[in-house]
C-alpha cells in the first residue's frame, strides 16, 4: 500500500480575488501542495493563520487595514516559526527590507508567480530562504538606508492625501509634535526634499 504524502498547506493573502484565484489554479493539480485558506487583508490573514496554522503563507505587501509587513509582524509575534512568502508588484518596493526584518522567509514578484510560485513554496517549506533576483537587487539597493516603519507609512499615506500635520494628528489620535517627528524621519529615510517629494517617492516605489 502506498503511503500518502502530507501536503504543504498554503494560506493565500491578497486583496485582489483574481490573484488568489490564480494561485488556487496553480496549486490545484499539485500532489504535494494544498490551498487551505484565503484572506483579503492583513487582519483576515492573522485570524486565518490562527485558525488554520498553514505551513506556508503567501502575503501581499500592499493591502488595506493591515499591510503585509504589519501582518507578518503580528503572525510571527505569536508563531515565531511561521514561514511567510511576501508577494510584491514592485522591484523597488522599500517595504521589502522591512518585511525581511519582520521575519519573512521569501519574496516573489507577482509577475513571476506563474513560473516560480511552486518551487518557492517547496523551497521555503524545506527551510530555505528564497528571494527572486529582482528582489535581491531591491534589498541591496535599499540596504544602506532604513525602511519606513508601519506608523511612518501611515503618515506618508495621509501626506499624499493632502492632509496637514494637524489633520494627520487628529486622524491618527497622536500629537502634532509626534507627526512632525515622523515627517522628519520620513524625509530623511527617503532622502526627500519636502513633503510633496516624499509623497512622490512613496507612490513611485510602491510604499503607498
Amino acid at each position: 500500500m502506498s503511503q500518502s504524502v502530507a501536503k504543504i498547506r498554503v494560506l493565500a493573502v491578497d486583496d485582489h480575488p483574481l490573484l488568489r484565484d490564480g494561485i488556487a489554479a496553480l496549486i490545484a493539480d499539485e500532489a504535494d501542495i494544498a490551498l487551505v485558506g484565503e484572506a483579503a487583508d492583513g487582519c483576515e490573514a492573522v485570524e486565518q493563520f490562527r485558525s488554520l496554522r498553514p505551513d506556508i503563507t503567501l502575503m501581499d505587501l500592499q493591502m488595506p487595514n493591515l499591510n503585509g509587513v504589519e501582518a507578518t509582524l503580528a503572525i510571527r509575534a505569536e508563531f515565531p516559526d511561521a514561514r511567510i512568502v511576501v508577494l510584491t508588484t514592485y522591484t523597488g518596493d522599500v517595504q521589502v527590507p522591512l518585511a525581511l526584518k519582520a521575519g519573512a522567509s521569501g519574496y516573489l514578484l507577482k509577475n513571476a508567480i506563474r513560473t516560480e510560485l511552486l518551487s518557492t513554496i517547496r523551497a521555503v517549506h524545506a527551510g530555505r530562504k528564497v528571494l527572486s533576483p529582482e528582489i535581491t537587487f531591491a534589498v541591496a539597493s535599499h540596504a544602506a538606508g532604513e525602511a519606513l516603519l508601519p506608523s511612518e507609512t501611515r503618515v506618508l499615506r495621509l501626506i499624499a492625501d493632502g492632509l496637514s500635520n494637524k489633520e494627520i494628528a487628529a486622524r491618527l489620535s497622536i500629537t502634532e509634535e509626534a507627526v512632525k517627528a515622523q515627517v522628519k524621519n520620513i524625509l530623511g529615510k527617503l532622502d526627500a526634499r519636502d513633503r510633496t517629494h516624499a509623497a512622490v517617492i512613496g507612490l513611485r516605489n510602491g510604499i503607498i
